[in-house]
């Protein structure tokens, strides 16, 4: 019921929860007009508090800590030590993985065991040669959640999940920049964004990239 202030004053807790999950969902997606990290770090404290799930929250980012996926400037720090870039669909990405065990995550496409198994299975051959975009929604189909938005002169990160809380979001990390230059030339250095990393868990952050060559070419340059 609304009263004369215009203020409604019946709303749920489950209604609260669905408005700050969906703003969630909209953070992680496009973190840069959220924004970025801090952003969707508040949204999840505020997620957690109106799920009463403080106490696995804070413990995912215990977690994450242990593993070194965290350092004292954040996710980004830890890709920034990975690879010298911190793009914001990576970031958002790690802290996907976490609204997925906890429920929060909205997936656009769901794998199905064989497909998500698939993808785990070939990962590793397949990143032996370098790979653009296309190339990925070729292979896996459209991804379950894409990270960075679609402007293909830009960084992206495409995860690939099931419905089941506990199954990895498989992720592919792709690079792209605007190429430096005297003009303001809106050429970008690949046609399309170029797959940097496949992501699979680890037990260690780092344990879990598999990088392509140019991924292994950035990680020496950074």
């Amino acid at each position: 019921m609304t009263d004369a202030t215009g203020r409604n004053d019946e709303r749920t807790v489950q209604e609260v929860l669905d408005y700050l999950v969906t703003n969630l969902n909209g953070a992680l997606r496009r973190p840069g007009m959220y924004g970025g990290e801090m952003a969707i770090r508040l949204y999840l404290d505020a997620v957690a508090f109106a799920d009463s799930a403080e106490l696995a929250w804070q413990q995912e980012l215990k977690d994450l800590q242990t593993r070194r996926g965290s350092s004292y400037t954040g996710v980004s720090g830890a890709f920034q030590d990975l690879w010298g870039d911190a793009h914001e669909g990576a970031v958002a990405s790690v802290y996907a993985e976490i609204a997925h065990r906890q429920g929060w995550l909205r997936l656009d496409r769901t794998l199905t065991s064989a497909e998500h198994d698939e993808i785990r299975r070939v990962s590793k051959t397949w990143c032996r040669k370098d790979r653009l975009l296309s190339d990925i929604v070729t292979a896996f189909g459209p991804p379950s959640v894409l990270f960075g938005g679609n402007n293909p002169n830009y960084p992206k990160t495409l995860a690939y999940g099931t419905d089941q809380r506990g199954d990895a979001l498989l992720c592919f990390h792709l690079w792209n920049s605007f190429a430096p230059g005297p003009s303001q030339s809106s050429a970008s250095v690949h046609a399309e964004p170029v797959l940097w990393a496949f992501r699979d868990g680890g037990t260690l952050f780092t344990d879990g990239f598999i990088l392509t060559p140019e991924g292994f070419a950035r990680r020496r340059a950074s």
